[in-house]
């Protein structure tokens, strides 16, 4: 089947109301993103060095097994996630789609979305601000779990004392993300 078909065949699908998730890649300067989308907005980000198998799997359990590549449907984000590397955009608006998240993982991720660009917590601190001062271990899981990274700032959120912690796209990938906000500019293709 040729790109072209793909295409159209997607854009006949969401036409039609078949398409419940749109997917697509998106390259990063550390790798390709595969970014998927709803209705409702951006329900996932994941990193190359996470099986794309699995990730589809997961979509397809958790949200719906109507998910089809539809890279239109994407530009937005994608476009802002460029825009972000070039250190031309602080904040995405892009409508994000928290279905994949739920309880104390929810108000987490909520409280990382809500620390500005260029700034960092603890994980200490993202617990108290997600309502619970002693769930440290459990701020860090929803880190660690995060279904919408970068977006969704989970690289601003280090171990108290400064230590970064760990990070799904690997730890050089958060510090190239740290040190993008930091200083501004762009953040290279060289690691």
């Amino acid at each position: 089947m040729t790109r072209e078909m793909e295409r159209a065949l997607a854009r006949r699908a969401d036409g039609e109301g078949l398409l419940d998730v749109a997917i697509a890649e998106c390259d990063a300067p550390f790798g390709s993103l595969l970014v998927a989308a709803t209705e409702a907005g951006l329900v996932r980000v994941a990193f190359a060095r996470e099986s794309r198998d699995e990730v589809l799997q997961e979509l397809a359990d958790r949200v719906s097994p109507r998910v089809l590549e539809a890279p239109a449907r994407l530009d937005p984000v994608r476009r802002q996630l460029d825009e972000y590397f070039s250190g031309r955009r602080e904040v995405f608006d892009t409508p994000i789609d928290w279905r994949l998240s739920h309880g104390f993982l929810l108000r987490a991720r909520e409280a990382a979305l809500a620390i500005p660009y260029g700034e960092v917590r603890t994980y200490a601190q993202l617990a108290a601000a997600a309502g619970n001062p002693l769930a440290v271990r459990a701020a860090g899981n929803a880190m660690a779990r995060n279904p919408i990274p970068i977006v969704v700032p989970c690289h601003r959120v280090l171990r108290t004392g400064g230590g970064l912690g760990g990070y799904g796209g690997g730890l050089d990938v958060k510090r190239r993300l740290l040190d993008l906000e930091r200083g501004g500019g762009q953040l290279s293709l060289e690691a």
